[in-house]
Parts: C-alpha cells; structure tokens; sequence
C-alpha cells in the first residue's frame, strides 16, 4: 500500500509546507500593512493640498480682507458697521428708579463701588449666566 517512495514524498511535502507556511503568512500581514500605509500616504497628500490651498488663498490679499470683516467684523475707515440683533433673543433692562428702558451701552448706577475691580467682574459673569 504505502511505499518508501510514497512516504518520501508525503515526508518533503509536509516539510515544505512546514518551512513555507511562516514565511507565506509573514507575506500576507506585510501586504496588508503596507497597503494600510499606502492609504494613509494618500490622505496625508490630501490634506496636505488642502493646506497648501488654504495657505495660497491667504495669500491673497481679497481673502484676507474678506475674512477679517467676517471673522472679526472689521470695517475702513468711514464704513458705517450695521449689526442685527434678534429682538427675541435681547432683554429689555429697566431702570428700577424710573421704570424706563435703559439704553444699550449704558452704565447703571447699582455697582457697588466699595467692591474690588475682581468682584464686580465677578458680580457681571454671575448675572450673565443668569440669563434666559
């Protein structure tokens, strides 16, 4: 049935196999690596070429002006700068002496004045976290 011959063969295959299967997976887990590699190369470029995008378009005084007037509300001089307030969104303060709207940017008279600079800072952030 089995002969020297034959178990000579099965012996070498089973050798080869042996010897060839570390080496084979080895193989297949560079692969994938370098493949994993290869995609995070190409979405570095990409971002790259976003950046260097961006960088060309702040190069470019328009864009610069553009977003300072944005981002900062910036105007030249003799511009007149409209800002839009929601009416829903701002609190009408009333004066508690007269009982009349008190104008924005006003400076009321219930400070009190024997405070330390830090505590009326203070005093102001806890009454605008109060705010609805």
């Amino acid at each position: 049935m089995f002969t020297v011959r034959s178990a000579v063969f099965v012996l070498v295959v089973l050798m080869a196999f042996v010897l060839v299967t570390p080496t084979a997976v080895q193989f297949l887990k560079q692969r994938d690596s370098l493949q994993a590699l290869r995609a995070d190369v190409e979405d570095t470029r990409a971002v790259n070429a976003d950046l260097s995008n961006e960088l060309d378009r702040w190069a470019d005084e328009k864009y610069v002006i553009a977003q300072a007037r944005e981002r900062l509300t910036f105007v030249f001089p003799g511009e007149t700068p409209y800002r839009v307030i929601d009416p829903e969104s701002v609190v009408e303060t009333t004066d508690p002496d007269t009982g009349q709207a008190v104008p924005d940017g006003a400076v009321t008279d219930d400070l009190d004045t024997d405070q330390p600079w830090y505590a009326t800072v203070w005093d102001t952030v806890q009454v605008a976290g109060d705010a609805p």
